[in-house]
């Protein structure tokens, strides 16, 4: 009989045993040269293509001049393509002009007055420069991209020689970057369509565009009217800047103050702009908005005023009855506002006082909320609380403001300029001065005294001539200006001139042509040389247009 042996399995190796092998093949393969060069040759791509995006994202700008308007392109790395053209304040226009991996964005900027008196010297280049405008751009854009493939390829150079510290290696870097912007450039450029100019996106304000200028291919399909259209308003801004730099600027010491009286902007984005020049041409010191600067006070028109900050000097401005109260804390929001209601503010060495409309009432269609029956006497109540503030404060105030002209006369002699707005329509009056309270006839002896004395009260009235002036619409009357068919809505601001002694001693009245014209007019108003301004006989009627 054979033994029965017991049969044992062969022994496996173990997990430790595989895990082991594993990592030794891996390491073979990792240690092959050719993994090593695929390595390096992926490091080296990576590090060309992220320089290239730090130096196109940092540096591809190109400044742009068509005639005399400043406008800045850039490239930025995109997945969808096309262009933005930024508009401020308006907002933006999106093109889908072209696909691939680059995103162009055109900011355009402000006026340039040397080019714009350039203009006004060689009147014929007004002509030429809508012709010409194509050809700018188009050279704009050719060096732009010149210059994006420079810095892409400097940029990958640098980070690369800044990483690896080897020639070749830096070197190949910078062909992968050259490689990868001009592919990116030339893919923008094979999918160009230059009919997306007629199939724009509208984002802002500019949402509202098509319904306002009409259809965008029909308007490229009428270049030719709309170029005598474009001569004529580069035409009216040089007319602008020649009138305001021949203008001089009243200045009887070095310490004259300088005040910008704006009012009813309306929400008209060229009211900024337009502001802006003022500002910067005649060194202004402060800003005065004596409301209506939106047309419905809705939450929607809060970022209208977002352009307050631009104007880099302090903004003053009381709420008119188009503005809401979320409009004027939206106003107040802003770094270099001032909102006055019922209270006081020191600019320059002058006190202001201001109040706010007592009405909401943006639609005129309809009746008041607070009911037309009751509109004089609330402004009316609102002008005396105002007066009650300023001699409660024992503060002598240089100007009061209000919106509307009815709340000025229970400041009458109180203070020696009102500043009002509303009508949409400039004037300069005198208020009649204030009325004597009338003698009380149940005091003793008052039958036998033919005239009285002044009570304590009467006497203790103040005797300060007021002048009353309504500044007209800054922004046209907004959209509103463009119902009247017949006679567009100028737009118009006046810089006040006060001296050492917080006296006003000129003004400076500005009126631009409405929605389709191109008129400047400047009226320079010295304080007893101006004709003759007669006291209102009666406070302002509320006008239906504000």
């Amino acid at each position: 009989m054979t033994e029965d042996r017991p049969t044992t399995a062969p022994d496996r190796p173990s997990w430790r045993h595989r895990w082991r092998t594993v990592a030794d093949m891996s390491g073979r393969v990792f240690r092959h040269r050719w993994t090593r060069r695929i390595r390096v040759a992926t490091a080296v791509g990576l590090t060309g293509v992220a320089g290239a995006l730090i130096g196109v994202m940092l540096f591809a700008r190109a400044d742009l001049n068509v005639g005399p308007f400043g406008a800045e392109m850039s490239v930025t790395p995109s997945v969808h393509g096309g262009t933005e053209i930024n508009i401020p304040p308006l907002g933006s226009l999106h093109l889908d002009s072209h696909r691939g991996p680059v995103h162009l964005r055109v900011a355009l900027g402000s006026l340039d007055q040397s080019r714009t008196e350039a203009l006004i010297d060689n009147p014929a280049a007004i002509s030429s420069a809508g012709d010409r405008a194509l050809d700018e751009v188009a050279a704009a854009v050719a060096r732009l991209g010149l210059r994006t493939l420079g810095l892409a390829v400097l940029g990958g150079l640098i980070l690369s020689a800044l990483t690896f510290r080897n020639v070749r290696r830096t070197a190949a870097a910078g062909v992968t970057a050259l490689v990868v912007t001009g592919g990116s450039l030339g893919l923008a450029a094979g999918t160009l369509r230059p009919d997306s100019i007629s199939e724009p996106r509208y984002e802002g304000l500019l949402v509202n565009a098509p319904a306002v200028v009409g259809d965008a291919r029909r308007i490229a399909d009428n270049y030719g009217r709309y170029s005598d259209q474009l001569q004529t308003i580069l035409g009216n801004v040089s007319r602008v800047y020649s009138t305001i730099s021949a203008l001089p600027v009243y200045e009887p010491a070095g310490n004259t103050t300088r005040l910008l009286h704006v009012s009813d902007l309306h929400l008209n984005p060229s009211s900024w702009g337009l502001i802006r020049t003022v500002v910067e041409t005649f060194e202004i010191d402060a800003v005065i908005d004596t409301g209506d600067i939106v047309d419905w006070g809705s939450s929607a028109e809060t970022g209208y005023v977002a352009s307050i900050p631009s104007i880099q000097v302090p903004y003053i401005y009381v709420r008119g009855n188009h503005d809401s109260a979320a409009i004027q804390a939206a106003v107040a929001a802003q770094s270099n506002a001032i909102v006055l209601d019922d209270g006081l503010t020191e600019i320059e060495g002058l006190t202001i006082a201001g109040i706010g409309d007592p009405q909401f009432t943006p639609d005129k269609s309809e009746t008041n909320e607070a009911g037309d029956d009751s509109g004089p006497e609330l402004l009316t109540a609102a002008g005396k609380r105002l007066s009650q503030t300023i001699r409660q404060s024992g503060k002598t105030v240089d100007i009061a403001l209000v919106h509307d002209p009815a709340m000025a006369q229970p400041l009458s002699g109180l203070v020696p300029l009102v500043l009002a707005g509303h009508q949409h329509n400039r004037s300069v009056t005198m208020l009649p001065p204030p009325a004597a309270p009338a003698p009380d006839p149940s005091a003793p002896g008052s039958s036998a005294a033919p005239s009285p004395a002044p009570s304590p009260s009467a006497a203790a009235l103040p005797t300060l001539p007021t002048r009353l002036m309504v500044e007209g619409s800054t922004g046209g009357a907004g959209l509103r200006g463009l119902e009247n068919e017949e006679e567009a809505t100028p737009l118009s601001l006046s810089v006040l001139y006060f001296d050492e002694n917080r006296e006003l001693k000129a003004y400076d009245d500005i009126q631009l042509g409405g929605t389709g014209e191109s008129t400047v007019e400047m009226q320079r108003n010295v304080i007893g040389l101006e004709p003759d301004a007669t006291p209102t006989p009666s406070a302002p009627a509320r006008q239906p247009t504000g």
